[in-house]
């Protein structure tokens, strides 16, 4: 009998070590994805969409975590986190081009015609010249993926022409080349997280901002802006990003999961951001006074902006002319 109980302690230890050891793993395999964008944009959405594909595929391997809405913090602390390790994947948009001066190509206005043409972009430009210039700052881009074609609003009047913006203080992302582009229009551009935009519209500390309809409608921006300018003056892309010293440290089998998820949501994100845009621009016209800009004014005010960029970034030149090649 005294054999027996030691063998059941000894068994129900056994036990317990093992799932210890389980609950370990499962620790040390949980992916903890954060981004900053509200509920209801093409970012939110999308981060959705591969959380749940990802997770589905992953089985017991790992556990993908998934943060939306700056709960984890702004997108700045969330690149520092990345390096950390204490976030394992977020989706940085505009920060980019202040992580690495050469996306900042994708701030260059009205470059990108569309979405075939971005695609064009992504496979001859991003990942051969781009996406390696991330890594060099430490960072491990997995997913090529979409926040939008941006369109400005604002509380005093409808912008038709750069000169309408002048004077008028215009949130921009952290982003030296949107700040570029703004100042260039005559705006006062004012760089602020976007957690703090609809609070900054509501309290007159700005008066407009620049962003896709998924996002100004995802943060109901419509709540606290009387006027929608559509521009489109700016194609952004989205990163599904990891730190790269972290990324190795993921099984082989984990990451090749996650990576084919990344490539294959790409197509439904576009689809679904194609269908979005003109419901999402006829909701916002419900609440808010919509005009079409004059794009050929704000092409021609935005020369310098192209020449600057060709000056100040080693392959600035290369890959507008590349680009521009591209959309025909």
């Amino acid at each position: 009998m005294k054999v027996s109980i030691k063998k059941i302690v000894l068994g129900a230890c056994a036990t317990a070590l093992a799932l210890g050891t389980m609950v370990q793993s499962a620790a040390a395999l949980e992916i903890v994805f954060a981004i900053s964008a509200s509920p209801g944009s093409t970012q939110y959405i999308t981060a959705e969409e591969f959380t749940k594909r990802a997770n589905e595929l992953l089985g017991e391997k790992a556990q993908v975590t998934f943060y939306g809405a700056s709960q984890l913090g702004k997108d700045k602390d969330l690149m520092q986190k990345l390096k950390l390790g204490t976030v394992h994947l977020s989706m940085p948009s505009s920060i980019m081009s202040s992580i690495a001066s050469e996306a900042g190509l994708f701030d260059m206005p009205f470059l990108v015609k569309d979405r075939a043409h971005l695609n064009r972009i992504e496979h001859a430009i991003f990942w051969p010249m781009i996406a390696p210039a991330i890594e060099e700052k430490g960072y491990k881009v997995i997913g090529f993926w979409e926040n939008g074609i941006r369109h400005i609003t604002n509380n005093v009047k409808p912008i038709n022409t750069p000169a309408d913006l002048d004077g008028l203080k215009i949130r921009t992302p952290k982003s030296t080349w949107r700040v570029k582009m703004f100042s260039a229009w005559g705006a006062n551009p004012t760089p602020m997280a976007f957690s703090e935009v609809f609070v900054g519209l509501q309290t007159g500390v700005i008066d407009g901002q620049e962003n896709p309809y998924t996002n100004i409608a995802g943060a109901k921006l419509n709540e606290v802006q009387k006027y929608l300018s559509v521009t489109g003056h700016v194609y952004t892309p989205s990163y599904l990003t990891a730190g790269a010293g972290q990324w190795e440290k993921l099984p082989a089998d984990v990451r090749a999961i996650l990576e084919d998820t990344a490539r294959n949501v790409q197509g439904w994100m576009y689809a679904t951001g194609t269908s979005d845009e003109m419901s999402l621009r006829e909701k916002l016209g419900e609440t808010m006074e919509v005009n079409v800009a004059d794009r050929a004014s704000f092409v021609e005010a935005s020369n310098p902006i192209y020449e600057e960029f060709a000056k100040e970034v080693p392959t600035g030149k290369q890959m507008i002319d590349m680009a521009m090649q591209l959309a025909d």
